[in-house]
C-alpha cells in the first residue's frame, strides 16, 4: 500500500495544507517584517528540509518507538504494522481481520472501540491497560480514510508503553492499601476487645471503617465500669485520616480511662482531655461524648465537646434528642464545659454514634439526625439488633465514605422473678451517735429479707457500720445509708454533705481512728469515692455474690 497517498487523507491534513498555501499566497509585506536579504537565506534553508507532507508516512511510523497499527473495514482486516509493534508481539499477517491478526488487542478489549471509532469518525482513548507479555500501554484509535480499499475507512491504532507509569501507580495503590490497613489494625487495637458489662445496663457498639478508597479515621468508644453501680460510656472522633487519627485516638481513649477512674464530673473530664488534646498535637481536635449512668438516680449525666447529640428512645417509644449543653471540641483550650442530664428510667434506649453515620454531602446534618430518630423510634430488641438496624437503616455500606462508630445502651425493665435480683434501700441518717445503731438494725434487716447467706450478711453489716461511722465523724448532714443489690454484687454506699474524700491510711497502734476505712478495703471486693454533683461525697464498697448454678 502507497502510504504517502492515504497519509494526505488524515483527517486535518487536507485542511493545514490549504491553510498554508492561501497564508503563503495572500502574505504582504509589513513593518517590521524580515529583510529581503534574510528572506532569501531563511528560504534557502526551507528548501533544503522537506516538507512535513512530503515525508514518506511508512518511514516515519517505522522508526517511532510507540506500536502502531492500521486496520480498514468493517471487520478491521489489518493494512500494516510498524516495527515497534512487530518487536513487541511478533509478525502479525495482512490482511486478516483484527481478532485472528491482533489477539492481543481482543485481550485487552479494544476490538468494542474500534467499531465505536469506525462507526462515529471520532477517536478514543483506552489508558494504562495490560496487553500480553506484562507491558501497559495507552491506546489511541483515530479514524482514517483509505482511499485504496473498497470500504474506505479506516483505524490507525497507536500505543503508548505506560509500563513504568503503570507500576510506580501500582506500587503507590500498594502503599496506600498497606498504610490503610495498617491504620485499620491500629485502630481496631485501639478499641475495646471486650465491652465491659454493667450490672444494671445492657450495650452493644460496632465499628464501621470506610471504604477501601477512604483512609481510616479516628473514631473511638468505650464502656467503663467506675463502681458503685455507676457506668461511664463514652464516644469520640479525632478529625483527620490515618495512622495518625488513629494514634490520637489510642492516646485520648486511655487517658479517658485513666480520668473516668478519678470519678469526676463528665465535664471536668472533658477539660482534663481538652488540655492533653492540646499537648498531643496542637493543630489536632477531637469530638467527644462522656456521660455517666447511675441507676440509682436513673438519669444519665453527660457532657459534650462539639460531638452530636445523644438520642434517648423511651419506654414508650419517644425520642429525645439531648442538644444542650455543648461545648468547643477537644484541643481548642480555653473553654469551660459543663455537664447536663437526660433521663434513662427503665425500658429506655440511648444511643451515641459519629458523624460518618447521619452526615452526606447531599443532605443537611440535622436532616441525617431526624433520620435516625426516626429509625430508633421504631428499633427494638436487644441492643446488638438495635445497633445493627441504624447502620441498616443509614446506608452504611463496605464502601462507605467515611468511619462509623455506635454504642447502644439499654436500662432494662425487669419483671417477675428478675426484678428480685435488683433490689434498693435507703435510710436517712438523722440524729447523731444513735444513728449508728439505727444503721446497722437497718442494714441486717434489709440483708435479711434479700436472703443472703449470713457470712455475707455479717460483712454488709460490718461494711455498713464502719462507712456510718465514718460519716457521723467525719461528715455533715444530710447523710444517707443506701444498700442496692443486683444479680451480681451488693453495694452499699453513705452519702453526706462533705466534699472531704477519705483516703486509705496506714493508722499506728495509738491512733484511735483511721481504721474504718482500711477494714472496709480489707473485707469488700472494691470500694471508692466521690464527689457528689450537689456538693458533698459518697463513699461506696462491693461485695460480689457468689454464683448460682
Amino acid at each position: 500500500m502507497n502510504f504517502t497517498r492515504w497519509s494526505a487523507r488524515l483527517p486535518g491534513t487536507q485542511r493545514r495544507a490549504a491553510a498554508r498555501t492561501d497564508s503563503s499566497s495572500t502574505a504582504l509585506p509589513s513593518e517590521g517584517s524580515v529583510p529581503a536579504a534574510r528572506a532569501e537565506r531563511l528560504t534557502d534553508a526551507a528548501s533544503l528540509v522537506p516538507a512535513v507532507d512530503e515525508l514518506p508516512v511508512r518511514e516515519v511510523l517505522d522508526r517511532i518507538p510507540a506500536l502502531v497499527a492500521l486496520v480498514h473495514g468493517p471487520e478491521h482486516r489489518l493494512a500494516y504494522v510498524n516495527d515497534a509493534y512487530v518487536a513487541a508481539f511478533g509478525v502479525r499477517p495482512a490482511g486478516e481481520p483484527a481478532r485472528d491478526a491482533l489477539p492481543e488487542l481482543a485481550e485487552v478489549g479494544l476490538l468494542p472501540l474500534l467499531d465505536q471509532v469506525l462507526r462515529s469518525s471520532k477517536p478514543r482513548t483506552v489508558k494504562s491497560r495490560k496487553a500480553p507479555g506484562g507491558r501497559s500501554y495507552t491506546f489511541t484509535c483515530t479514524p482514517v480514510e483509505v482511499s485504496a480499499t473498497p470500504e474506505g475507512g479506516g483505524v490507525l491504532i497507536f500505543a503508548a508503553d505506560v509500563t513504568d507509569h503503570a507500576e510506580a501507580a501500582e506500587r503507590l495503590r500498594a502503599s496506600e492499601r498497606q498504610q490503610r490497613e495498617t491504620a485499620v489494625t491500629l485502630q481496631r487495637s485501639l478499641l475495646p476487645q471486650e465491652l465491659e458489662e454493667p450490672d444494671d445496663l445492657r450495650v452493644a457498639a460496632t465499628y464501621q471503617p470506610g471504604g477501601t478508597e477512604t483512609a481510616v479515621g479516628g473514631d473511638w468508644y468505650d464502656v467503663i465500669t467506675l463502681g458503685g453501680g455507676r457506668t461511664a460510656l463514652v464516644i469520640g472522633d479525632v478529625m483527620g485520616r490515618g495512622v495518625r487519627a488513629a494514634a490520637v485516638m489510642g492516646q485520648l481513649r486511655t487517658a479517658v480511662r485513666a480520668y473516668a477512674r478519678l470519678d469526676l464530673p463528665p465535664h471536668e473530664v472533658l477539660q482534663l482531655l481538652d488540655g492533653l488534646a492540646m499537648e498531643i498535637d496542637a493543630n489536632q481536635i477531637a469530638t467527644c461524648v462522656y456521660a455517666v449512668h447511675d441507676p440509682n438516680e436513673g438519669r444519665l449525666v453527660y457532657a459534650s465537646a462539639g460531638h452530636l447529640p445523644i438520642l434517648v428512645r423511651d419506654e414508650s417509644g419517644t425520642v429525645l434528642r439531648a442538644d444542650e449543653p455543648t461545648g468547643p471540641p477537644l484541643g481548642t483550650g480555653g473553654w469551660m464545659h459543663s455537664s447536663g442530664s437526660v433521663p434513662l428510667g427503665p425500658g429506655s434506649t440511648a444511643v451515641l454514634y459519629t458523624d460518618g453515620l447521619v452526615e452526606r454531602r447531599d443532605e443537611d446534618l440535622d436532616e441525617g439526625i431526624a433520620s435516625l430518630e426516626r429509625a430508633l423510634a421504631g428499633a427494638t430488641g436487644t441492643p446488638q439488633v438495635v445497633c445493627d438496624r441504624l447502620v441498616r437503616s443509614a446506608g452504611v455500606t463496605a464502601d462507605h465514605d467515611d468511619d462509623v462508630a455506635v454504642l447502644v445502651l439499654q436500662h432494662p425493665a425487669r419483671t417477675g422473678p428478675d426484678s428480685e435480683l435488683f433490689r434498693n434501700a435507703a435510710l436517712e441518717l438523722l440524729g447523731g451517735v444513735e444513728a449508728a445503731p439505727r444503721a446497722r438494725a437497718f442494714a441486717s434487716g434489709v440483708l435479711t429479707s434479700w436472703r443472703f447467706p449470713p457470712d455475707l450478711h455479717d460483712l454488709g453489716v460490718l461494711a455498713a457500720s464502719e462507712l456510718v461511722a465514718n460519716s457521723l465523724q467525719h461528715g455533715t448532714p444530710p447523710m444517707r445509708l443506701r444498700l442496692r443489690r443486683t444479680d451480681r454484687r451488693l453495694i452499699v454506699e453513705v452519702t453526706d454533705g462533705d466534699d472531704h474524700l477519705p483516703r486509705r491510711r496506714r493508722a499506728e497502734p495509738a491512733d484511735e481512728s483511721g481504721r474504718g476505712i482500711s477494714i472496709v478495703a480489707t473485707i469488700a471486693s472494691n470500694w471508692g469515692s466521690r464527689r457528689t454533683p450537689g456538693g458533698g461525697k459518697a463513699v461506696w464498697c462491693e461485695f460480689a455474690l457468689p454464683r448460682t448454678t
